[in-house]
């Protein structure tokens, strides 16, 4: 995606070298669309600069910051030499995210998707998480429930969830679900307990997920997994509540399963 208009004085920009002149660089605008700016020979290093073609290349990706913008004669003046290492590794980091997210656009609404309706997602996304990518990566962790403030269509929500499960990688995601466990007789506080030791897993649960199950209100148990990704994430969840079913029902009891709570919140 590039934006329309111009950046802001003191905004960091990344950038193509297009043209190599004695007194300046020439810098396509990577984010912005037909935009170009100038890094005059002063701003391109700092100290005395001999040879300006020993510091940038053309095609060369540089970071700048825009020093003055004036729309009228279109003229953007940038500096190379004002952004720092740490800055420049966070906006290459942002940059290239943003591309993954521009090709998790095409997956979720088809290569010809209109301009108009890839903007109308795309400042939906921007205006909730500040970047394409923590939109999708949002979605990835909590799914729809991460869209619930934005004026996207329930089509739109479910396209975007589904691309961010197939193709965003991180770090876990959280998912919670509950169970109504019920057991009539003598035995039945009893039967509850194995019940839950079954949900828990009975150290059947892999090393890389972390399984808890804890009291609501009876007869509502709450059942958390944390996992590397969402698919296996719902699969232990669903293996718990199906582990918990199949004990209770064992011991004469019911059990019903359910994503969202029932129980007065304590």
């Amino acid at each position: 995606m590039k934006f329309s208009g111009f950046p802001e004085p003191g905004e960091l920009v990344i950038g193509r070298v297009d043209e190599i002149e004695d007194f300046g660089v020439f810098v396509d605008l990577e984010e912005y669309q037909d935009k170009r700016g100038l890094v005059h020979v002063s701003e391109v290093a700092s100290g005395w600069i001999k040879n300006i073609r020993d510091h940038v290349n053309v095609d060369q990706m540089v970071v700048c910051k825009v020093l003055e913008v004036n729309q009228g004669s279109e003229q953007i003046d940038l500096s190379i030499k004002d952004v720092n290492d740490h800055q420049r590794s966070d906006k290459v980091q942002e940059w290239k995210a943003e591309q993954r997210a521009d090709k998790w656009m095409e997956l979720a609404f088809g290569e010809d998707m209109s301009d108009e309706q890839y903007a109308a997602v795309a400042n939906e996304l921007l205006a909730e998480f500040g970047t394409m990518y923590e939109g999708f990566e949002q979605a990835a962790i909590h799914g729809p429930d991460a869209l619930t403030d934005t004026d996207l269509s329930e089509e739109e929500v479910t396209a975007i969830v589904e691309t961010a499960r197939e193709n965003v990688s991180v770090p876990y995601v959280r998912v919670t679900g509950y169970m109504d466990l019920r057991a009539p007789g003598p035995s039945g506080v009893e039967d509850v307990r194995a019940a839950l030791r079954a949900a828990e897993g009975n150290g059947e649960v892999p090393e890389e997920v972390e399984l808890d199950v804890e009291y609501v209100g009876a007869p509502e148990y709450r059942i958390r997994v944390k996992a590397p990704n969402y698919k296996t994430a719902e699969h232990e969840l669903e293996a718990s509540a199906e582990r918990a079913g199949e004990s209770i029902r064992t011991a004469g009891g019911t059990a019903e399963y359910h994503r969202e709570r029932r129980s007065d919140e304590e």
